[in-house]
């Protein structure tokens, strides 16, 4: 079945779907962007990426393109028109469209809304099932790494890093050695009984899975302690495993060329995955219509 994406209010095939040359988020990445996992039909954690969504767009003050109840509705279409379960959602929002000039646009410049989504299976990932290896690389992002924009370019290029070292992951470190986060997820080691995370400021962006996780320990008493840690109390963790969106919680058994533990994913990370799963199942979004 062709897939089908959305343009500025038009559902168009997938090939078909572009944006004009001059859109700003193609020339400056003046833009930000949400990844929503649909599991099971379900929109796993919708209202916390709808909420940091309309943050991103606060922040870099991009006028939202549409409202909250219309981006939904239209998420829930474009999944309808291209029959899937399971997917991921790719939603962006740029400034618009107009004269390359730094400054911005004037005010009434409506802003650009895409969206697309594809097929995820989220029961078939080994990856969760097997762990993984990451390495480390110095952070090279801008000092805004709270707000989700599409300037990834750092992000890119420590991928590409790790995929050539056969990674899944790479770990950005601060001037200081300190880890930060992961490329595209959020880092997380354990040690003595305490999950240890970086405290969400502008240094990481705050996941939305990340906040599931931290809820999730809170109700089956698992201590959380959100600070700084360095590469060697990383590699000395009992288990350590990353975050995000569409992988949502992933065992890290190997970091550079030191072994965590045994080098199979330990119990902890299972144990969370399987909450983590069973909280997506089961979460109370705030829905306006019943589809």
């Amino acid at each position: 079945m062709p897939r089908i994406s959305y343009v500025n209010g038009a559902y168009v095939p997938h090939q078909r779907a572009c944006v004009h040359i001059e859109d700003r988020g193609f020339v400056f990445a003046d833009g930000v962007y949400e990844v929503i996992g649909l599991i099971n039909g379900k929109y796993a954690d919708e209202c916390g990426h709808l909420d940091r969504l309309e943050r991103s767009m606060r922040e870099l003050q991009i006028n939202p393109p549409k409202t909250r109840d219309a981006i939904r509705f239209i998420m829930r279409e474009l999944v309808r028109r291209n029959r899937l379960q399971n997917a991921a959602i790719y939603l962006q929002v740029t400034r618009g469209t107009a004269k390359r000039d730094f400054k911005f646009p004037t005010a009434d410049t409506p802003s650009t809304l895409v969206m697309m989504c594809w097929p995820f299976n989220y029961d078939a990932n080994p990856n969760v099932q097997n762990g993984v290896k990451v390495c480390s690389v110095p952070d090279q992002r801008w000092a805004r790494r709270d707000i989700k924009t599409v300037a990834l370019l750092p992000q890119v290029l420590a991928k590409q890093k790790a995929a050539e070292q056969g990674c899944y992951e790479a770990l950005m470190l601060d001037g200081d050695g300190m880890i930060n986060e992961g490329g595209a997820s959020n880092f997380w080691i354990y040690k003595d009984g305490v999950l240890k995370t970086h405290q969400a400021d502008q240094s990481i962006l705050k996941g939305v899975t990340r906040t599931a996780v931290c809820d999730i320990a809170a109700k089956h008493n698992i201590k959380i302690v959100e600070g700084p840690f360095g590469l060697d109390e990383a590699i000395n963790a009992d288990e350590a495993f990353c975050t995000s969106a569409t992988a949502l919680i992933v065992p890290v058994v190997q970091i550079d060329d030191h072994v965590l533990g045994d080098g199979k994913p330990g119990p902890l990370a299972r144990k969370i995955y399987h909450y983590y799963r069973d909280y997506a199942d089961h979460e109370k979004q705030q829905l306006y219509w019943v589809y």
